[in-house]
C-alpha cells in the first residue's frame, strides 16, 4: 500500500501542468490550443474522474500541420541519415531519462497495469534506437545488373505522412510507426486516440527537445470524424499508418482514396492458441492466460481463442478455471495489480455485453462474467465454455480480458476452427512435435505464429496481419518499404542497339 501511495504522489506531480494547462497540439515546433478554441475532457479510467482539457483539433487544426510538415520536409529528407541518427538516438536517452513519467501517466490515463506499463516506455526508446541505427542506410539500393544494362535502385522517402494510434499501449505503438518514418527521412502528423493523449503530448515533447527541427514531428488531437478524416483525406499527406479496429481502417481506405493514399494497416485479431495434447501443458497454461489477461486483453495480438484437444480439455480447462480465480484486479499503479480497469465506459459496456450473448448462445460462463462495482470501469477476467466455432463469443473481438474456449478433436479440426474467422494476426502452436508446428504453421492464416512461446517481439523481423487483420508489414527494412518509394535507373552498357523506327 505504502508503493502505491509513493507512486500516486509522483503521478499527482506529473499531472499538475495537465490539470492547470490542459493538453494541446503541438504544430511547427509550437504548443497551441484548437483553432476552434474547443477542448474535451479526458478522464482517468481509474476512478472516471475528469483530469485535464484536450485541445479538440479538427480539419483547420490538421491543415496547419499538414502544412508545418509539409514546409520542413524537404531539409529533413536531405539531412545526412547519421545526422539523423543522432537526433533519434537522443530522443531514445529522453525517453529513458523520463521512463517512470511516462509509464505512470500510461496507466492512469489507459488503466493498464504498472507492472506492463513500467517496460513500455523502454520498449519505446528501444524502437528509437533500432530505427536509428537503420537510418545512414534507409536509402541504399540494390545492383542489378544484365547483359546489357546496370540497373541501379534507391530509395527516398514518401513525403508527409499521418500516424493514427490507438488508446491500447498508445506510447509504445506511436514510437512503433513514427520512429521509422523520421529514420527513412519522413515528417509526420501524428493523430492519436482520444481516450488516450496524454503520453502523445509527452513524446512530441521529447522529440523537439532532443533537436528534432520544427515541423519534423506534429501532434493534433481530436476525435476521429473529424481530425482523423481530415487526416486521411489531406491532399499533402502522402501516407496514413493505422492502429485500431477494421472497421475504421476499411473507412480510411474510402477517405485516402481520392488522394491515392499509401496504407498501412495495423487491425484486429481473433487469435487462437492451439493446444496440443502432447503439448507442455503448464507453459502452455502459463502462455494462455498471459497472452489474453496481460494488458486487461486490450491487445490486438492476445489469444482470445484457445482450441484445446478433447482428450485434455477437461484437465486443460480446469487448471485455467484456478489460474483465473487468482488473478489479480485492481488499481493500475498497485504492484500487485495484473488487470486494471478497461478504457472506457463505452468499452466496458461493449466487452460486457458478451457476457449476455454467451448465455444466449448457449455457452458456459466458466469464471468471471460480471462488472465490478464501483469507481472505474472494471470487470472480472472471464472464460467462456462449451463454445461451438460459429458462435459470436468466437468469431468477434472482444478486446478485453475474455477467453473462449473451443475443443477440436484432430490436426485438420483444429485448423478449419483456428482460419474460420474474418481476421488472421497472429496465431499461437503448442506442441512437441516438430513436423505437426511446421505443418500447422504452414496452413494458419496469420500473419505471425509463434511456436512453444507467447507474443515475444523481435524487432527485425515483419509485424503485420492478413485477411480482416492489416495491409503491410513493420519491423525492420519493411516499415522502410512503407515509408520510402523506390526508383530504378538503367545504364546502358556499351552500344547498346535501340530498334528503329522510320529509319
Amino acid at each position: 500500500m505504502s508503493m502505491l501511495k509513493d507512486r500516486l504522489a509522483v503521478l499527482e506531480g506529473h499531472l499538475a501542468r495537465f490539470r492547470a494547462r490542459g493538453i494541446e497540439n503541438l504544430i511547427g515546433g509550437e504548443s497551441r490550443p484548437a483553432q476552434s478554441g474547443r477542448t474535451f475532457e479526458t478522464r482517468s479510467p481509474v476512478d472516471g474522474v475528469a483530469f485535464a482539457q484536450v485541445a479538440e483539433g479538427t480539419g483547420a487544426d490538421i491543415d496547419a500541420a499538414a502544412q508545418a510538415a509539409k514546409a520542413a520536409f524537404p531539409d529533413w529528407a536531405a539531412m545526412a541519415g547519421a545526422k539523423r541518427k543522432a537526433i533519434l538516438h537522443r530522443i531514445a536517452d529522453a525517453i529513458e531519462a523520463r521512463a517512470e513519467e511516462i509509464a505512470l501517466l500510461e496507466c492512469w490515463d489507459t488503466g493498464q497495469a504498472w507492472r506492463f506499463m513500467s517496460k513500455a516506455a523502454l520498449r519505446g526508446a528501444e524502437n528509437f534506437r533500432f530505427f536509428a541505427d537503420l537510418a545512414p542506410g534507409a536509402r541504399d539500393g540494390k545492383a542489378l545488373p544484365t547483359p546489357g544494362h546496370l540497373n541501379v535502385t534507391s530509395r527516398a522517402p514518401i513525403g508527409p505522412v499521418g500516424v493514427i494510434t490507438p488508446w491500447n499501449t498508445p506510447f509504445m505503438l506511436s514510437t512503433w510507426k513514427i520512429a521509422p518514418a523520421l529514420a527513412a527521412g519522413c515528417t509526420v502528423v501524428h493523430k492519436p486516440a482520444e481516450f488516450s493523449p496524454l503520453t502523445a503530448r509527452i513524446l512530441a515533447e521529447i522529440c523537439h527537445d532532443a533537436g528534432l527541427p520544427p515541423g519534423v514531428l506534429n501532434l493534433v488531437n481530436g476525435f476521429g470524424e473529424s481530425a482523423g478524416k481530415a487526416l486521411t483525406e489531406h491532399p499533402d499527406i502522402r501516407a496514413i499508418a493505422f492502429v485500431g479496429e477494421s472497421r475504421t481502417g476499411s473507412a480510411i481506405m474510402r477517405q485516402g482514396a481520392d488522394t491515392l493514399k499509401r496504407v498501412h494497416f495495423e487491425l484486429g485479431g481473433k487469435n487462437p492458441v492451439i493446444v496440443f495434447e502432447d503439448a507442455d501443458l503448464d507453459r502452455a497454461l502459463d502462455a494462455a492466460v498471459f497472452m489474453i489477461y496481460s494488458l486487461n486483453g486490450e491487445r490486438c495480438t492476445s489469444s482470445s481463442r484457445l482450441l484445446v484437444q478433447e482428450s485434455i480439455a477437461d484437465e486443460f480447462e480446469a487448471r485455467l478455471i484456478e489460474r483465473i480465480g487468482r488473478l489479480r484486479v485492481g488499481h493500475p499503479l498497485d504492484p500487485e495489480t495484473e488487470i486494471g480497469p478497461l478504457i472506457h465506459p463505452a468499452h466496458l459496456d461493449k466487452v460486457t455485453s458478451y457476457f449476455d450473448i454467451a448465455r444466449k448462445e448457449g455457452a458456459t460462463i466458466a469464471a468471471g462474467g460480471r462488472r465490478i462495482e464501483g469507481a472505474g470501469w472494471f470487470v472480472e477476467p472471464t472464460l467462456f465454455t462449451g463454445a461451438r466455432p460459429d458462435m459470436r463469443i468466437a468469431q468477434e473481438e472482444i478486446f478485453g480480458p475474455v477467453l473462449t474456449a473451443l475443443r477440436f478433436g484432430d490436426e485438420d479440426e483444429a485448423l478449419a476452427m483456428a482460419n474460420g474467422v474474418a481476421y488472421g494476426l497472429a496465431g499461437y502452436v503448442w506442441t512437441n512435435d516438430l513436423s505437426r508446428a511446421l505443418r500447422v504453421s504452414e496452413r494458419l492464416e496469420a500473419g505471425m505464429i509463434w511456436v512453444n512461446s507467447e507474443n515475444v517481439r523481435h524487432l527485425p523481423t515483419p509485424f503485420g496481419g492478413v485477411k480482416a487483420s492489416g495491409i503491410g508489414r513493420d519491423g525492420g527494412d519493411w516499415s522502410f518499404e512503407f515509408y520510402m518509394e523506390t526508383k530504378n535507373v538503367a545504364l546502358a552498357l556499351g552500344a547498346h542497339q535501340i530498334p528503329k523506327l522510320g529509319g
